[in-house]
């Protein structure tokens, strides 16, 4: 049986009636009032709870399906979609972004180590022999595997402890050492897991893994980190605004 969550519509105010209703059900989703999977209430009960429009109703639940937040399925009805994290191509951390959202993350680290690779000392404009310190993180959200983060840094960097990321975000890391990353190219992709991908993320072998990979910069333009991360396809998503020419 599909939850009735509470919602408050204010006629009075300029924000669009569908837009109160869809950030009102958004926000029961990410907070977990509606869990993925649970039954989302029909059409034509909500706008008569609501006293609502349909077509107003409508939008505000076309809205969300176009968020991935809910899914319709033909002679299913409408039902609350596996959580998706939505990041913007901002620059931003993962972990920041999970806390922005009201979510709980945490990090695993599997390796810390210095390393030297030729190909990402030359991403960093750093000498080929340049040792650079590698890590490897799991990142969770709510107790579910999410992501596995792998970061390349100068050698500047070479003292952070492994503590030191198993408690916050990276760039939380970099900023507390007053080194704020402003700018970066980065590039987004798809592929199947590797092995071990699979097993830290929980994955089957026909389930693909959506890949990032960046370069930031300071805004003196230092590069300051290489990153090559992969994600949950199906629990991840990245929005890009982008413009005509």
């Amino acid at each position: 049986m599909a939850i009735q969550v509470g919602v408050s519509i204010d006629r009075s105010s300029p924000v669009p009636l569908y837009h109160q209703l869809a950030e009102q059900l958004s926000s029961a989703i990410a907070s977990g009032t509606l869990q993925p999977g649970d039954p989302f209430e029909n059409e034509i009960a909500l706008a008569e709870r609501l006293n609502l429009s349909r077509p107003t109703v409508r939008r505000a639940i076309q809205e969300l399906v176009n968020q991935g937040l809910l899914l319709r399925r033909r002679g299913l009805g409408t039902t609350v979609a596996n959580r998706k994290v939505h990041r913007r191509a901002e620059l931003t951390s993962l972990y920041d972004d999970l806390k922005r959202d009201g979510g709980r993350p945490a990090t695993t680290v599997l390796r810390h180590e210095i390393v030297r690779d030729e190909r990402v000392a030359t991403a960093l404009d750093l000498p080929a022999d340049a040792e650079l310190l590698a890590i490897v993180r799991l990142r969770l959200s709510d107790d579910r595997p999410l992501a596995i983060m792998h970061n390349w840094l100068p050698p500047v960097y070479n003292d952070i402890a492994r503590e030191d990321l198993e408690g916050a975000g990276l760039y939380a890391v970099m900023r507390d050492r007053g080194v704020r990353p402003v700018v970066a190219h980065q590039t987004i992709g798809a592929r199947t897991p590797t092995a071990a991908e699979r097993r830290h993320l929980g994955l089957k072998p026909s389930e693909p893994v959506l890949t990032m990979t960046r370069v930031a910069f300071d805004a003196v333009g230092n590069a300051v980190e290489y990153g090559d991360h992969c994600y949950r396809a199906q629990d991840y998503s990245i929005e890009v605004m982008v413009d005509e020419r």
